[in-house]
């Protein structure tokens, strides 16, 4: 879920994070066994498509704007988790948020490294970390972010108990000023250059950090408990969403090997969704099924969900999706060949 509450609030209404605080300590009373709590989806993800691509409500394309969602949706997880624990003590926040990486051409790797370090706010935020050592501290003041309502966070801090990671075959991107090579709908710029910004898995030679090197950056910054909480990939071909499960999957037991503590990995959606394709912008109807499909009545188990199954009881999985690469490790994932230089 990425919406804002009732109509009369928004993400840029600064009695948010107080309105659902309240809601939150309300949740707590009525349902006290619950001690897993995730107040806000991807706070920074959901500020980039609601206030700086304009996708979502409030449908502002501001980079201030975005900036202010940001702060208010992670306080608002700061204060939900004070007003749960004033009812469960016991209570653990699982903060998930969409996490990718920017790759680039030599000349836009100031632009990669900026959306690089940006990735890391809501987090960095939350864990009480966000101070003027991090290069987009400076960039949100530039925005109008005051220095006070920035050290309210270091102040109080509220670092998650389980860091969960949402990882798609499109969160990584690649910049590309050479406009010719790619379609119209991919370029765009950043007031001082314009460039294309593509999906890395269509781009040859680029080295992809995938969910274990993303794992790992996670883990070297933050030193705490990961899960994957989403895994999913959008397709027709069934087979090629088992794979992206298997390599989930792999990823986390060999970070788990290592010695970082995996505690889930979570498939979405268990039930499918609606329109996702594109961005639930518009009402299509269009649905994906998740490990469960509900066209049917009851729901029925889908192949993802029956190696959901067998992953969790430690049974084998067909060698046709353990022993065969998917397309996004094929030759064919490959749309736009470059110029040979150092990718950034």
């Amino acid at each position: 879920h990425h919406g804002s509450g009732p109509r009369a609030t928004s993400l840029l209404d600064p009695g948010f994070a107080p309105g659902l605080a309240a809601y939150a300590a309300a949740f707590a009373r009525r349902y006290p066994w619950v001690t897993q709590y995730t107040p806000v989806n991807e706070p920074l993800t959901t500020a980039r498509f609601s206030g700086l691509y304009g996708h979502w409500y409030p449908h502002q394309r501001d980079e201030a704007a975005m900036a202010r969602m940001v702060l208010h949706q992670c306080r608002a997880v700061v204060l939900a988790m004070a007003a749960i624990r004033q009812v469960q003590p016991q209570a653990q926040l699982i903060q998930t948020e969409d996490l990718g990486k920017t790759h680039s051409t030599p000349a836009l790797a100031y632009q990669a490294d900026f959306e690089n370090e940006r990735r890391w706010c809501s987090l960095d935020l939350l864990c009480g970390s966000f101070d003027e050592t991090k290069l987009y501290w400076h960039h949100l003041r530039f925005l109008g972010i005051g220095a006070a309502d920035l050290a309210w966070f270091t102040a109080h801090p509220c670092p998650p108990d389980v860091m969960g990671i949402n990882h798609y075959l499109t969160s990584e991107r690649f910049l590309d000023e050479d406009l010719a090579r790619y379609p119209a709908e991919t370029r765009g710029g950043n007031g001082r250059d314009r460039y294309a910004d593509v999906e890395a898995v269509r781009v040859g030679d680029v080295a992809l950090a995938r969910h274990a090197g993303l794992l790992r950056e996670v883990w070297a910054r933050y030193q705490r408990p990961l899960a994957l909480t989403e895994v999913h990939l959008g397709c027709d071909d069934e087979a090629e969403r088992l794979r992206w499960l298997w390599e989930a999957w792999t990823a986390a037991q060999a970070l788990q090997a290592a010695g970082v503590p995996m505690r889930a990995i979570t498939v979405w959606a268990l039930l499918g969704s609606f329109d996702w394709n594109g961005l639930v912008t518009r009402d299509a109807g269009y649905y994906e099924a998740g490990a469960f499909d509900v066209r049917t009545s009851p729901p029925h188990l889908t192949a993802l969900g029956e190696m959901v199954h067998q992953l969790a009881h430690g049974r084998a999985v067909a060698k046709d999706i353990t022993q065969v690469p998917g397309w996004w490790r094929r030759p064919e994932r490959v749309y736009y060949r470059l110029p040979h230089f150092a990718a950034h």
